[in-house]
């Protein structure tokens, strides 16, 4: 086992981790002052200390390796020095032991790389204190091996390399005062020194230095973008990028603000393939280093000119054939769908709020809803803006029955819920929810939105309905209906017809008010766009809260102007009466005879169960020749 000084223990835990990982091809976010480790985006790195926030630990170098790398104490140590143990005598900053973790390969035959001294930081020093580039850049760029400093004189060197890392081109600039250029032997112009990134934007340079000075400047998705200097005003090396790297698609000219420069940009135009878009990015000043060295503005930094846009945006489209044929999930069959948004609406007081906690009820414990399957109970978010949470809405949750952990809402006390808010679709996903209700619709559009104005109302409605699609969830609008008594029931929304046009079903809600016997408040569904249209079903209020009715026959015009229906019979009591009527005359049957006879009447196998449990006290069961009877019990 290796054994460490104190020192080289302290030194080893003051490495900078960022520039020590970024030597290894990690990749980071800068966040302020810290790093955001890409790969654990929980994990922030500042200096040589990290802190893993969901796990809420942290510490430094040595604990970090330990912690990703799996490495032992030793181990750690070993690897952040880049040593061997005891006896270690040439002692280097953290920076420089950072800088020395990936030297550069060796070059191809031909070029004469200069010989790398032990330090950098005579280089390190000129490019960030006189030339003013970010720090966090150079000890990448000097991490990864692409920038070092000359053994004998001190340059800073800048490597190009090929696709397979290999270093082929080799810039020199003098830190002293006779600021040498130059070129390492054997240099081939065609590999400048750069950077490749994934997307389709290329930024050409005469220099390293302008090319650093510019991501320096503007250092916004750097990594994303390509970035090479062509050492002069030669097109080799900007020729072989656009013609190896096939996903470049914009060239962005960003050569010197002189007389060569500007030239040589007019030139490179009729170079460049016409089907490549080509702009123009021409500095304040002489050059980009000297805009950053004065200190410009960013936004005042450069002129930008769209000199050719080859690329016309392709219309996306899709084929039929590619899309996916899905079958629609129901929470309430026909009046619910999850996936799509559902609208809710009816005068003040005639029981949405209360459907709305029915259906709650039924989606956090399997609470009863008419002709409802069963189903396994999940999480319900509920926003109002009409009703107390305390003590309004969450009685009415209890009188309903509802699992009140399952029930949430998003707290809305420092920011006001829209219809666009971001908020709405990460509070689906993070608790799971299959179902939110908003009451009322017009808390939720947002404080500018005339839900009036057609060309107001389709935007909100679209992005609703894409939250409803990709979460699976079902979204239920509460509305109220306007004033206009008269009119036919597709034009009582409040507000554009659109928002009716936008959901995917409607129901209303009202009260019977000519019914003398009981108070009957009536679901009708207005608009299917999905399934058959099914029976309205009613309902009544008392002190218990609600109480299910069952079907009830009443016609959409005649429940808007408060007419009484007729209570119809529903699928359980009807199948009820044929159980008792079929045994009656019988004495005994087959249970299979008897559910294909109930079948035969459209009844299905489960409501036919659901009956007989109903019966069970007055029903008796037997075997009979290996299969299962049923008869009356007879007193």
């Amino acid at each position: 086992m290796e054994e460490y000084t104190r020192e080289q223990i302290q030194r080893a835990d003051d490495t900078d981790l960022y520039v020590f990982l970024s030597g290894r091809g990690e990749q980071f976010k800068r966040c302020g002052k810290e790093y955001r480790w890409l790969r654990h985006d929980s994990v922030i790195i500042n200096k040589n200390e990290w802190y893993r926030f969901s796990q809420n630990k942290g510490g430094h170098a040595i604990d970090f390796m330990k912690e990703f790398y799996g490495l032992s104490f030793a181990e750690a140590v070993k690897e952040l020095l880049g040593e061997e143990g005891v006896g270690e005598t040439n002692r280097r900053t953290a920076k420089e032991d950072a800088g020395r973790q990936k030297v550069c390969p060796i070059p191809l035959p031909g070029l004469e790389l200069p010989e790398r001294n032990e330090s950098c930081e005579i280089a390190r020093k000129y490019l960030i204190e006189q030339r003013k580039l970010s720090e966090w850049l150079i000890d990448q760029m000097i991490a990864k091996g692409d920038i070092y400093e000359s053994k004998n004189y001190h340059n800073v060197v800048f490597v190009g390399r090929d696709k397979e890392q290999n270093p082929r081109y080799a810039a020199m600039r003098g830190t002293d005062e006779n600021r040498y250029r130059g070129e390492a032997r054997g240099s081939e112009k065609a590999y400048g020194f750069g950077h490749i990134g994934t997307d389709e934007k290329l930024f050409v340079f005469e220099s390293p230095i302008d090319l650093l000075s510019y991501i320096t400047a503007v250092p916004e998705d750097w990594g994303k973008h390509s970035y090479i200097s062509l050492g002069g005003l030669s097109e080799k090396a900007m020729k072989r990028m656009y013609t190896e790297y096939s996903h470049i698609h914009s060239i962005y000219l960003c050569l010197d603000n002189d007389e060569p420069g500007n030239e040589r940009c007019r030139q490179f135009v009729s170079l460049i393939p016409k089907e490549l878009s080509v702009y123009r990015l021409e500095p304040v000043k002489k050059d980009w280093n000297e805009c950053l060295v004065a200190e410009v503005p960013v936004e005042s930094m450069a002129k930008q000119m769209c000199w050719r846009d080859a690329r016309e945006k392709p219309v996306p489209v899709m084929k039929m054939s590619e899309v996916e044929e899905t079958v629609v999930q129901w929470l309430w069959y026909p009046f619910i769908p999850f996936g799509k948004v559902t609208l809710i609406q009816g005068n003040p007081g005639k029981g949405k709020t209360w459907l709305a906690m029915a259906i709650a009820a039924y989606c956090t414990n399997g609470k009863e809803l008419p002709n409802a399957l069963p189903i396994e109970p999940f999480n319900v978010l509920y926003q109002t803006a009409e009703d107390g949470i305390a003590d309004t809405i969450k009685p009415r949750l209890a009188k309903c029955s509802a699992d009140m952990t399952r029930v949430r809402f998003i707290n809305e006390e420092e920011k006001q819920l829209s219809m666009t808010d971001d908020r709405i679709e990460k509070a689906i996903r993070q608790n799971n929810v299959r179902l939110m209700i908003m009451d009322p619709i017009q808390a939720y559009l947002g404080a500018n939105v005339d839900m009036n104005r057609a060309n107001e109302i389709r935007p909100l409605f679209r992005h609703l309905s894409t939250i409803a699609e990709r979460t699976g969830c079902a979204i239920v609008l509460i509305g109220h209906l306007n004033k206009s008594s008269g009119s036919q029931s597709d034009y009582r929304s409040l507000g554009s017809i659109d928002i009716a046009a936008a959901v995917r079903s409607i129901l209303f809600v009202e009260k019977v008010e000519k019914e003398k016997e009981q108070d009957i408040r009536v679901v009708y569904q207005q608009k299917d766009s999905l399934a058959k249209k099914e029976n309205p079903v009613a309902f009544s209020l008392g002190e218990e809260g609600l109480k299910w009715l069952g079907e009830y026959d009443i016609s959409i015009e005649d429940l808007l102007m408060g007419k009484a229906g007729t209570k119809k019979e529903t699928k359980l009591e009807k199948a009820q009466k044929l159980i008792l009527e079929l045994l009656s005359k019988r004495k005994m049957m087959c249970l299979e005879e008897l559910e294909a006879e109930l079948l035969a009447y459209g009844i299905s196998s489960r409501t036919g169960r659901d009956a007989r449990k109903q019966l069970e006290s007055r029903l008796s069961y037997d075997w009979c020749q290996g299969r299962k009877t049923v008869a009356l019990i007879t007193e």
